[in-house]
């Protein structure tokens, strides 16, 4: 029989080791109470983590848990059903105590510890209302134990409230756009606290691993240290000289208030150092806890990492042990990331982002604010009070744009965030954004870092612009391959994969190919390839999607790209002459003989096509205005997640569907696409083996990790066709892609090409 009531025991040599509800809750108090000082009454967080597990007083509940105990084996079908749903308990009694708001608030945190922000109304999943207002056994469970719960458990549970929702601890009011937040804060403090003080409980070895990391402060001194020495490497040249007026400039506008900051650079710049330089100075002079640094695709943040832990992405430079914070400091977070370089330390700290640095996706970070998963809120509570770069921010999706200004908007003004815009093609996020039903108000204001960037524009400039008359004819391919081929070493960016195969034909068997048909392993392995080729002068023809365009540091000097977007035009000038190596580079804008693909590439284009007639000779922060206003206008809609409905228009009611609009909120459309693992032998890593590894060990942690960078997301079109033709086989759960389907140097084949064995056969 139970002397205690008990909530987390595990067996040991020497015995049960037991911890009780109340030694849980007190430990959770206690966390929650330090997570979320910043922006919570006090009162709100003890209540919050008293009442989240009330549900394991129950008689039922612990009746199962004794049962778990002893049979710690037990893997019955019916142990949900025995044990009960432990988090409805604290939720309702909430609404009991406090009624409507107060009550609701608190419900929707400690309701979804385990299982996530539930809907207000019946939606995704069972909804708030329905277990709270029409559950009539739980109605009755309540009744019958409340009075000798309260008696025997319940210490100040009845103490009123004094500060409704509304009242923020540092910033007055909230509005209802960004009161969503608020309730995040406060689950994401829950869940992360939750976890937290049971892993200290169960696993002590592996708690003591979290939170060792250097300081900012620490981190600024390694920074200054490395800049000298950098700085004084690069005297006499002058464009070493810029970036130093750059890096100066951001240390300066560093001293301004937190708000959102806009970092106008050229691409050569060096923006990502200035970036951190001016994020270091900034946290240090106002107390922020950390950087972020978001980056739009995988196949550049990796060369992020690798700058801000050795302070460069060569790896001769790296072997030499060069490094600039060093890999304890700076976390990596994205699907990526090679297994070989995680370490436990950096595992956790992916779950509860807690390191002083942390490299992500705007993947993760923009959908992780919008999640309503525990294990996906559980880091929020970690994004106050820090200092936010998104690197190259004109790619933030405009079919999502009003969301995530929104949502970035509420971040600064009450979770002490600061925003950094980083990029070359600073967009229109200011004033009204969008036409007619689409528009809405953008930031309201934002400090430019530079002084004056069409300046600096001016002085980076280091290229010709070359462009199609509005009357010119559409290049076919094969006339483009012979333009191509009158230069040693060329970069040609096409606007799908399909154009890149057709065009990579017409070039000799020598030229790169570059595309997402092929996996994440192999780009980098091609692209570390190109790199060395062009440092030795090599000839070096590429033909590539824009995968190349925003952020690879890569340097050609002639590079040819097909009509598109203002902003991908100009990011692919930045791969010419990037290091102004050359008297001037060339960059060559044509007309593609086939359209971009439906939807916002060719919106792009068709903006873009607009400005020809003016024959600029240079990108310029003006033109990209321009080209942004009209660009946002014609985006058929910029709440495509439909948070005006689902998070905005009930929320003086405190009604959120936070699980749909999860649901809807996504940066990948992956309705349209699925993933293959494919057999491609890297020069570091061997597809094949992880495949055979899947066969004799089955899915695990580790393994599906490895399987990120083997990874390629085929059109659904395309899927068919390949599983209709055989190519495709199931291994334990995962779809895998015959070896002769995957050809090195191009990728997945298409769906107009077949696999033939040696007798003729198509596979």
């Amino acid at each position: 029989m139970f002397l205690k009531y008990l909530s987390h025991a595990f067996k040991t040599k020497e015995g049960m080791k037991e911890q009780t509800i109340e030694e849980h809750m007190k430990g959770v108090a206690a966390l929650m109470l330090k997570f979320s000082e910043s922006f919570c009454d006090p009162d709100w967080a003890r209540l919050c983590a008293e009442w989240h597990d009330l549900g394991k007083y129950l008689p039922s509940w612990q009746a199962y848990f004794k049962e778990k105990i002893e049979y710690l084996e037990d893997d019955s079908e019916n142990t949900e059903a025995r044990r009960g749903n432990h988090s409805t308990l604290g939720a309702a009694y909430a609404m009991l105590k406090f009624g409507n708001p107060f009550g609701k608030l608190l419900a929707y945190a400690i309701l979804g510890h385990h299982a996530g922000l539930p809907d207000f109304s019946p939606g995704e999943g069972a909804s708030l209302s329905e277990r709270l207002f029409y559950d009539g056994t739980l109605r009755k469970e309540l009744s019958g134990n409340v009075n000798e719960l309260e008696r025997k458990h319940f210490v100040s549970f009845a103490k009123p409230l004094k500060n409704s929702p509304f009242i923020m601890r540092q910033t007055g009011g909230i509005n209802d756009e960004h009161l969503h937040l608020w309730i995040r804060m406060l689950f994401s403090s829950l869940v992360d606290a939750d976890y937290l003080d049971t892993e200290a409980f169960m696993s002590p070895d592996t708690h003591k691993e979290r939170g060792i990391y250097p300081s900012l402060d620490k981190l600024k001194a390694r920074f200054d240290q490395y800049m000298e020495r950098k700085t004084k490497e690069a005297e006499g040249k002058a464009l070493n000289r810029y970036r130093k007026e750059i890096l100066e400039q951001c240390r300066k506008k560093a001293a301004h208030a937190p708000g959102f900051f806009s970092l106008t650079v050229p691409t050569g710049g060096g923006k990502t150092l200035s970036s951190i330089a001016f994020a270091l100075e900034h946290a240090l002079r106002y107390g922020k806890s950390r950087i972020i640094v978001a980056i739009p695709y995988t196949s550049i943040i990796e060369q992020t990492a690798k700058v801000l832990k050795y302070g460069s992405d060569d790896e001769v430079k790296i072997s030499r042990g060069e490094r600039l914070f060093g890999e304890e400091a700076v976390i990596e977070h994205h699907s990526n990331l090679n297994p070989d370089h995680e370490t436990q330390r950096t595992r956790l700290a992916c779950e509860n982002w807690d390191a002083p640095i942390i490299v992500t996706t705007n993947v993760r970070l923009f959908e992780s604010l919008h999640a309503s998963k525990p294990g996906d809120c559980r880091k929020l509570h970690n994004i106050i009070d820090s200092v936010i770069i998104l690197d190259e921010a004109q790619m933030l999706p405009p079919e999502l744009l009003r969301p995530i200004l929104s949502t970035l908007k509420g971040l600064v003004k009450h979770f002490g965030v600061s925003v950094v815009l980083c990029t070359a093609t600073q967009p229109a996020f200011s004033g009204t954004i969008g036409a007619s039903l689409t528009a809405f108000e953008g930031i309201k204001a934002c400090t430019e870092i530079m002084e004056n960037p069409d300046t600096l524009i001016n002085e980076f400039k280091r290229i010709t612009i070359h462009l199609p008359k509005q009357s010119e004819k559409a290049s076919d391919w094969e006339t483009l391959s012979e333009k191509l081929l009158e230069h040693e070493q060329v970069l040609c960016i096409v606007n799908s994969r399909r154009d890149c195969r057709e065009l990579h034909k017409m070039m000799p068997q020598d030229t790169f190919h570059l595309s997402a048909s092929m996996c994440g392993e192999e780009r980098s392995d091609i692209i570390g390839e190109i790199k060395a080729r062009l440092r030795k002068g090599e000839k070096t023809r590429v033909i590539s999607t824009q995968l190349i365009e925003a952020g690879v540091d890569i340097d050609f000097p002639v590079v040819f790209r097909a009509l598109a977007g203002i902003d991908s035009l100009a990011q692919a000038a930045g791969r010419c002459n990037r290091e102004a190596k050359y008297e001037t580079g060339h960059f060559y804008v044509f007309t593609p003989p086939k359209l971009p693909p439906q939807g916002l590439l060719l919106k792009g284009a068709q903006t873009s096509q607009t400005f020809l007639s003016e024959k600029f000779d240079q990108f310029s922060q003006s033109l990209y205005e321009k080209y942004f206003r009209r660009f946002y206008a014609s985006v058929n809609d910029t709440d495509k997640a439909n948070f005006k409905q689902l998070l905005k228009e009930g929320a003086n009611r405190l009604e959120f569907q936070f699980r749909s609009f999860a649901k809807s909120f996504c940066l990948i459309d992956e309705k349209n696409q699925k993933s293959v693992i494919v057999q491609y032998a890297g020069k570091r890593r061997d597809g094949r083996e992880l495949i055979r590894r899947l066969e004799i060990e089955g899915p695990h942690r580790e393994l599906l990790r490895a399987f990120q960078r083997f990874i390629v997301n085929v059109p659904l079109h395309q899927y068919k066709s390949l599983f209709e033709k055989g190519y495709l086989y199931d291994t334990n759960g995962y779809m895998v892609l015959l070896e002769a389907a995957y050809i090195p140097g191009k990728g997945v084949i298409g769906e107009e090409e077949n696999v033939w064995n040696e007798e003729g056969y198509i596979i």
